[in-house]
């Protein structure tokens, strides 16, 4: 059976934006259906990333009448005027402090969101102050630190972009592609349905979203204390190389003939410039780390013939090398290592829920796998 034609007051403008009223509409439904201080803090901080910032930028429907209502019904669903959200975040993309600017239909919207703060004042006083009020403001609370982490600067000091990416496929699902926000700001009137589709130069990415995008600089800081760790205990170091073993035997044995050897980040107790020089006796093996103190330190744990050089790697450099292994703790946008391989081969130690290209795990204790990664492989899938 044909789907009915919608009113042509409601007709929109793109039929991809169905599913931002539809999902408008659910969002409501639920709130009803299951009240709550996190529904109501994960609805406004969600809505106001999704819907709500594709309304921002785009209007839905043809006729303005029914943009303004829609607006009104999000002003009410959020319980905060949509054209103050709008004015604020336009702003933002404008690089100006917000001002207050009066404009049609601001004020029935203020009234609205009054007079349904004050409805809930007067009908349902504890359902007010024990979960919509600390829900609002804890969802205002992940909205800010989503914007925050969206502009940060590095953890590792370098300059702030205009905007950092999550391309992670769940992410971007659950968020109607709001991940890709570094392809936003640089085309902000295209549709978020197309931003996965550009191809720009240069944009910074995270794997981290931005809510979590501050384990980016907490992730290296607990990697080092359990590097510290083990480095205070030879049983630890022991068991810490016959995991890595194993594997790096695996990976190895796929990449032919392998004379020189950098092993990028030699970390504290540096376990991977100890395997290679086990399993691979012949090759020249280099260690680059960027902090003199850690390279002081694993100089006491290397055996001889490991050289340590103190430099920095950054994503998408080509080092002169046959096999290049990255750490962990690698610093910067870890994706652009995958696409742009530092060498030939690559083995790049990585979470375990992250396989990339011919993968070994490590073991389940240490949450840890590595991937290897052919150069030669990557160009002949671009070519085609």
């Amino acid at each position: 059976m044909p789907a009915l034609p919608w009113p042509s007051a409601l007709r929109l403008r793109d039929p991809r934006d169905r599913v931002s009223v539809r999902l408008a509409l659910a969002h409501a439904l639920v709130l009803v259906a299951l009240p709550g201080l996190l529904v109501v803090a994960l609805g406004l901080w969600w809505n106001a990333n999704t819907i709500s910032h594709r309304f921002v930028h785009r209007r839905l429907f043809r006729a303005r009448a029914a943009d303004d209502a829609f607006s009104l019904a999000l002003s009410l669903l959020l319980g905060l005027p949509q054209r103050i959200w709008r004015q604020r975040h336009l702003a933002h993309h404008a690089g100006r402090p917000w001002r207050w600017t009066d404009e049609p239909g601001l004020r029935t919207e203020c009234i609205a969101v009054a007079l349904g703060w004050g409805a809930l004042a007067a009908f349902a006083p504890g359902f007010l102050l024990s979960a919509y009020l600390p829900g609002f403001l804890l969802g205002l609370a992940l909205c800010q630190v989503q914007g925050h982490y969206e502009h940060a600067r590095r953890p590792d000091g370098g300059e702030a972009g205009p905007a950092t990416s999550c391309h992670a496929c769940w992410w971007n699902r659950l968020f109607l592609s709001d991940g890709y926000h570094a392809e936003h700001h640089a085309e902000p009137s295209r549709h978020f349905a197309e931003l996965p589709t550009l191809a720009l130069e240069g944009v910074r990415t995270s794997a981290w979203p931005p809510v979590l995008r501050w384990l980016d600089a907490l992730v290296p800081k607990v990697l080092d204390g359990l590097e510290r760790l083990v480095l205070a205990s030879p049983a630890l170091q022991r068991r810490v190389l016959a995991a890595h073993r194993a594997p790096l035997q695996a990976l190895l044995a796929q990449c032919g003939e392998l004379r020189e050897v950098t092993v990028v980040g030699g970390g504290l107790f540096p376990r991977s410039a100890n395997l290679l020089r086990e399993l691979l006796p012949d090759a020249r093996i280099t260690v680059l780390e960027r902090d003199a103190s850690h390279g002081a330190r694993a100089r006491a744990f290397l055996p001889s013939g490991v050289r340590v050089v103190i430099g920095v790697y950054e994503p998408g450099m080509r080092l002169d090398a046959d096999l290049v292994v990255l750490p962990l703790a690698l610093r910067g946008a870890r994706e652009r290592c995958y696409a742009e391989p530092a060498a030939p081969w690559v083995i790049a130690h990585d979470w375990l829920w992250r396989p990339r290209g011919r993968s070994a795990r490590v073991a389940p204790w240490l949450c840890k796998r590595m991937n290897l990664i052919e150069r030669g492989a990557i160009a002949r899938r671009a070519a085609g």
